[in-house]
C-alpha cells in the first residue's frame, strides 16, 4: 500500500493524521510532476528557464530527499502497524523483505532522482558561468562555436573549426558561416585592442592566421586589462569585423574530450561521403571510416572531425560542419534525459561558454527551432576567396545574401546535396563542396587558395546544409 499511495497504511491501521498529510504530500508531488510535463508540453522554453534556475533546483534536491526519509518512515512505521512479531516466522520474513525491497526501490528512485538534480545544478553553475546578458541584433542571435586543440606539437590552444551561426530569434531559420583557420590578414574594429596593434590587419608575418589571433591575445594578455579571455575576446573581434555581425556568445570546445561528448550522447549518424582515413603520426594509415550511413562512436567522429590525409582543411572543415549539423538534428529531450549525468560531466571538462544560465532557456528555444528549419550554409575557402589575401567584402556580402536566403519560405530546388553532385565533375568549392560531408569538397590543397572565383561560384557559396550529412 505504502510503495502505491504513501500514507495509506497509516489512514487505514494507525495515526489517520499522518496518513491524510503524507497522501496529501503524495497527490502534490505527483501534481507537480504533471504539471512539469505539461508546460514541458506547451512551453519548453518555461520549463527550461524552470529548471535551469539554481534556486529552483537546490529548493528541488532538498525536497526530494526529505521525501525520500519520509517515504522510509512511512515504510518502516507500516511494517510496525502489521505487527510482525505476531507472525509466523515465514509470514514474518516474507513481510520483511517485501517490505525491505519496497522501501529500496521507492528511497533509491527519489534519491536518484536528487542526484540528478544535483549534478544539473552543478554544471548549469559551472559551464554557463556568464554574467552579462546581450540583446539579439536586428533579431538575431550569432553565436560563435570553436573547437580548439592543444596538442603537444604546438604551443598554446587554438581554434581549428570556427563556425558563426546567426540564428532568427522569431522563427529559428540559421545561417551558418565557416572560416578557414588559415585565413591571412584578418582585420579587427578600430578602437579595439587587436586594431591599435594591427591597423592594417593581422599581418604579423606567415604565422599570422585566423587560428593564431586567439594564441596571440592569450600571450599578450597585459594588453586587455580585466579581461578574463582576451584569447575570445580578440577572435570575437575578427569574425565580427569580417562579417559585420556582432556575435553574442560563444561556446568552446576542447577537441581533446569531443570524443567523450560524442560517446555521453550515444554516437552520431553520420553519412559519410566517401572514405576517410585514419593515420598515425607518421601518416602510416591504420584503419578507414568506410562511406555509407553510419553511427560513428566518439573515436570515429573525431577521426571523421580531424583527418586530412588525401584531402584538404576545407574538406576537414566541411565534415565538421557536418558532424554539428548532425548532433542538432539527432539530440532530443528523450536522449538528454536519459543519459543526463553522463553529458553534464563530460560537458564540464570540454565545453567553456559565456552564456549565462539565466539564458539557457532562450538558447534552447533557438535550437528547438533551428532544428526544425533548414540550415543555410556559407564555407568562405577558394575559389571563393583567397586566404592569403582575402577580400573581406565577398564575406560580408555572402553572409548579407546567407542571412536573406535564411529568410526567405523554404521552397523545392537545388539543396546542398544536390548542388554538391551538379558539381562533382568539376572542381568544388566553397559553396557546394562543402555540404558534401565527405571528402568530395574543395581540391585546393595549397594553404593560400588560388583565386577568387567566378561570379556563378559565387553564387552557389550560399545554399542549404540541410541534413546532407545526418543519416536520421
Amino acid at each position: 500500500m505504502t510503495l502505491g499511495a504513501p500514507g495509506s497504511a497509516q489512514l487505514v491501521a494507525g495515526n489517520r493524521a499522518v496518513g491524510r498529510f503524507a497522501l496529501r504530500v503524495a497527490a502534490a508531488v505527483l501534481s507537480v510532476a504533471v504539471l512539469l510535463a505539461l508546460v514541458g508540453l506547451v512551453s519548453p522554453r518555461l520549463l527550461i528557464s524552470l529548471i535551469s534556475n539554481p534556486g529552483v533546483l537546490r529548493f528541488g534536491q532538498i525536497a526530494l530527499v526529505v521525501v525520500a526519509v519520509g517515504w522510509l518512515a512511512l515504510f518502516v512505521d507500516a511494517w510496525r502497524l502489521g505487527r510482525p512479531l505476531r507472525m509466523r516466522q515465514k509470514q514474518r520474513l516474507t513481510s520483511t523483505v517485501t517490505m525491505a525491497a519496497a522501501s529500496v526501490l521507492a528511497v533509491s528512485l527519489v534519491l536518484t532522482s536528487a542526484h540528478y538534480v544535483g549534478v544539473a545544478r552543478d554544471s548549469i553553475a559551472r559551464i554557463f558561468a556568464g554574467t552579462t546578458t546581450t540583446d539579439p541584433t536586428a533579431g538575431r542571435y550569432n553565436l560563435l562555436l570553436l573547437g580548439a586543440d592543444a596538442g603537444k606539437d604546438r604551443v598554446g590552444l587554438r581554434p581549428d573549426s570556427m563556425t558563426l551561426v546567426s540564428i532568427d530569434e522569431r522563427t529559428g531559420r540559421a545561417a551558418m558561416f565557416s572560416f578557414p583557420r588559415n585565413l591571412q590578414r584578418v582585420p579587427f574594429p578600430p578602437g579595439s585592442v587587436m586594431h591599435k596593434q594591427f591597423p592594417n590587419g593581422f599581418d604579423c608575418g606567415d604565422e599570422c592566421l585566423l587560428n593564431a589571433v586567439y594564441t596571440w591575445a592569450t600571450d599578450h594578455k597585459q594588453l586587455f586589462p580585466g579581461d578574463p579571455n582576451p584569447g575570445i575576446t580578440a577572435t570575437e573581434d575578427a569574425i565580427r569585423q569580417m562579417t559585420g555581425l556582432k556575435v553574442n556568445y560563444y561556446a568552446l570546445i576542447d577537441m581533446g574530450g569531443f570524443e567523450q561528448l560524442v560517446d555521453a550522447v550515444g554516437g552520431v549518424r553520420v553519412n559519410v561521403r566517401a572514405d576517410v582515413p585514419i593515420t598515425g603520426r607518421d601518416g602510416t594509415v591504420r584503419g578507414v571510416i568506410k562511406a555509407g550511413d553510419q553511427r560513428l562512436d566518439g573515436y570515429h567522429a573525431l577521426w571523421y572531425s580531424r583527418s586530412r590525409a588525401t584531402t584538404s582543411d576545407y574538406d576537414r572543415m566541411a565534415r565538421q560542419r557536418c558532424v554539428m549539423a548532425a548532433m542538432l538534428h539527432q539530440l532530443d529531450p528523450a536522449t538528454v534525459l536519459l543519459k543526463f549525468q553522463r553529458i553534464a560531466e563530460v560537458g564540464q571538462q570540454v565545453v567553456s561558454t559565456d552564456i549565462p544560465a539565466s539564458e539557457l532557456d532562450t538558447m534552447v528555444d533557438l535550437a528547438l527551432k533551428a532544428k526544425r528549419q533548414k540550415i543555410v550554409s556559407v564555407q568562405f575557402v577558394p575559389p571563393l576567396i583567397k586566404t592569403a589575401r582575402p577580400d573581406f567584402s565577398v564575406i560580408k556580402e555572402n553572409v548579407g545574401a546567407a542571412i536573406k536566403a535564411s529568410k526567405a519560405t523554404p521552397s523545392p530546388g537545388p539543396t546542398a546535396n544536390s548542388a554538391g553532385r551538379a558539381k562533382a565533375s568539376g572542381d568544388q568549392g566553397a559553396g557546394s563542396g562543402s555540404g558534401s560531408g565527405g571528402t568530395g569538397g574543395s581540391r585546393s590543397s595549397g594553404s593560400s587558395g588560388s583565386g577568387s572565383g567566378s561570379d556563378a561560384e559565387k553564387k552557389q557559396a550560399v545554399h542549404e546544409l540541410g541534413q546532407v550529412c545526418s543519416a536520421g
